[in-house]
Formats: structure tokens, sequence, C-alpha cells
């Protein structure tokens, strides 16, 4: 073997050893990577040296979404036009615990549970982001957010189409509510409307809610749970059939006895009933409480001086029950009767008597005994939102 040889040799050999000690190099720094990037030594901003550790918070139980369609056999939920087999608590719900066969001594009675007292603002917080009427989008935090520092992101995103969309946040002291200036969330929940009086949420607008959505997590340093969009067409299709089905409006018109009414006599005669006056033209019954009862038309432009027929409108679904919106309409009908010289008529100048009045007025009650059964009260803020 030459010098020249064995020189080459040598230089492999010196090689080989170089590029085994660097991969081995190599792995060490990988694996010292890994330690430290799963290691629990990270400062964590809730549970700091001096401060008080922050309760494990449980999220409030919120009631899921009753299908509109048939219920499976193993989740028997009420479906809108149903009535619910047994009442829900809007609260925590809790399964009873499964007695199995009679026991041979009497079990005593479980000591009762306190009853948990639900804030304003929890309350206000599911008005906004409503299980039943909402499409759901929880958005899980990096880190506790302050609200002064999300809430202008989170005003670019408040309508898609015409649904609008809303957010709400767990506040560290436990509660839901919604999101404010100065308060500190560990949470969130989004929520867009399904369906309102025109139209149910379709696929175009929840593909740009998706698409903003997740522009604004992005922003806010959050991770949003996007619903199957199936699912929620279903769902919002269904919502907006019920709409459709329970958008009743009641009218009664009173028809002159003789010549037209001067408009400047009517607006006396109204004033005097108590209706107010609204900036666009429309005559509103005040229900006392910043909203009102039904409206009055005149049936005319504001370039007519005269009319011969005033019309007198109910939105039923936006009165709550409570306050006889129907009947409360009727007695002004009399009343203005009386002071018009005018007779109660239906859309067809037929006269209506006191039976016909009682009867749609059992109609009435018929409608409000459907909503309840549907878990949307009439004038409740569910059904406000979804007849608005």
């Amino acid at each position: 073997m030459t010098d020249l040889q064995i020189t080459l040799f040598g230089a492999g050999g010196v090689f080989i050893v170089g590029v085994f000690s660097y991969n081995k190099w190599q792995e060490y720094k990988a694996k010292k990577s890994v330690e430290r990037a799963f290691s629990t030594d990270h400062d964590d901003v809730l549970m700091r040296e001096g401060d008080s550790p922050v309760a494990d918070i449980q999220e409030p139980v919120l009631r899921q979404e009753p299908s509109f369609d048939a219920a499976p056999a193993a989740k028997a939920e009420p479906s809108f036009g149903a009535p619910p087999a047994a009442p829900v608590p809007e609260a925590h719900l809790h399964a009873e615990p499964s007695l199995g066969d009679a026991p041979a001594e009497p079990v005593p009675a479980p000591a009762a549970e306190p009853v948990q007292e639900v804030s304003a603002a929890s309350e206000q917080a599911t008005s906004l982001v409503d299980p039943l009427i909402d499409c759901l989008l929880p958005l899980s935090l990096e880190a506790p957010v302050r609200g002064d520092k999300i809430l202008p992101v989170l005003q670019t995103l408040r309508l898609v189409g015409n649904k609008p969309v809303h957010f709400i946040g767990l506040h560290v002291n436990g509660d839901w509510e919604p999101i404010t200036h100065g308060g500190v969330y560990t949470k969130m929940q989004g929520g867009v409307q399904l369906a309102s009086r025109s139209t149910a949420l379709n696929e175009l607008e929840y593909s740009e809610l998706v698409t903003r959505l997740r522009g604004v997590a992005d922003e806010i340093g959050a991770e949003p749970e996007v619903p199957d969009m199936m699912e929620v067409m279903a769902e919002a299709r269904n919502l907006h059939r019920f709409v459709a089905g329970h958008d009743a409006q009641l009218g009664v018109n009173l028809h002159t006895n003789g010549a037209p009414w001067a408009i400047s006599t009517l607006l006396f005669a109204l004033e005097k009933q108590g209706f107010d006056v609204r900036p666009d033209g429309r005559f509103v019954m005040p229900d006392g409480d910043g909203s009102y009862l039904f409206s009055l038309s005149t049936n005319v432009t504001l370039a007519e001086e005269t009319t011969p027929r005033l019309t007198l409108l109910l939105d039923v679904p936006c009165v709550a029950p409570a306050r006889d919106g129907f009947g409360a309409m009727v007695a002004c009908a009399k009343a203005l009767v009386g002071r018009l010289d005018a007779t109660i008529v239906d859309d067809y100048n037929q006269a209506l008597s006191d039976a016909a009045l009682a009867e749609i007025a059992g109609q009435v009650q018929e409608f409000y005994q459907e909503m309840d059964a549907a878990d949307i009260p009439a004038g409740s803020t569910r059904a406000l939102r979804l007849f608005s």
C-alpha cells in the first residue's frame, strides 16, 4: 500500500468521525429544545406569587338549542310548535340520579340545593347570545384579555347580511356578561342570529361570518370553534319557518259614518285618545315602558287633507299577553267610534260585531299558547329579536 493510499484512508476516517460527532450534537440540541418547550416552569399570569390564584371557573350551563327536526331517540328535545314534555329551568340543568329498583328501606331525601341567583349581567348575556335563536360560536382564548383591548376589534363584526352578531365573555368573577371596558375575560362566546322576520341565515352570509370571525380571532388571540354549515343552515331554515308561520298582525278599521275626516281634526282626537306621533308620521299607543301596544294608520299620504278610514294594527308576537294588546286596541277603537262617529269594520268593510271580536280574541290566546310552547313567548326579548 502506497503512502498516498494510507493518507486517503486516514482522511476518510477523520471525516466519518466528524460527521458522526456533528449529528450527535444536533440530536442533543434538539432534545434540549423540546424539553424547554414542554417544561412546566413558565410564568403563569394567573398564578404569580403574591396574587390570589383565580379559582377554577365553571362555565354556566347554557341550554342546548332544541332540535327543530325530529328529536333523536337518545335526546328528546322540544321542537318549535310542540309543547315541551316538562318545563325546563332557564339557569342550570342537572341530571336526576337513576334510582333503579325500589330500595327496601326508604331513602332519605337529599338536602335541598341552595337556589343560585342569576345576575343581571348573566341575563343580559343570554339575551344577546341565545342558544335557541343564535348559532353559537365559542372562542378559546390563549390568555385572559381585557375588554378595552378587544372591543374595537369586535365592533368590526356586528352584522352579516341583516343578521346581528354579538359577543359575550366569561368574566374572571365567574359570570358571563356583555364585554365591557375594564372587564377581564377568560373565555368568549359569539352568536349570530339564525333568522329574522324577513330571511333565514344563508350560506353566503355564514361563509362571510366564518371568514371575518377568523380574522377577529387572530387579532385578539383566540381560536374559534365553527359549527358545521349544513347543520346551521337546517336550523336557520326551520327557525325561519316558525317565524313566518307566527308573523301575525291583526287590524281593525274605523270607517266614517259621514263625510271623510279632516286630518287636522283627527290629530286632535287621536292626541286626546293618548296616541303619540312618531317622527315617521305613525301614530302609536304607548305601553308605559318605552314601547307601544299598537299603531294607527290614516291610510293616506301626508299630502292628503282628509281620510274616510283609519286602521289600528297590533303586531301580535311583539306584545306580551299580560298587556292584552288586542283588548286594548278594541277598547280604543270603541272609544274612537263615539268620538269620531265611525263604525268598526273588517278589511272588506263589513261591520265587526262584539261576538266576532270575541272570537278573534280567543284566536289570539291560542296564538300565545303556541309561542309559549315553542319557548318564544310573545313580547319577550327573544320574540322581539326574531320579529324585528
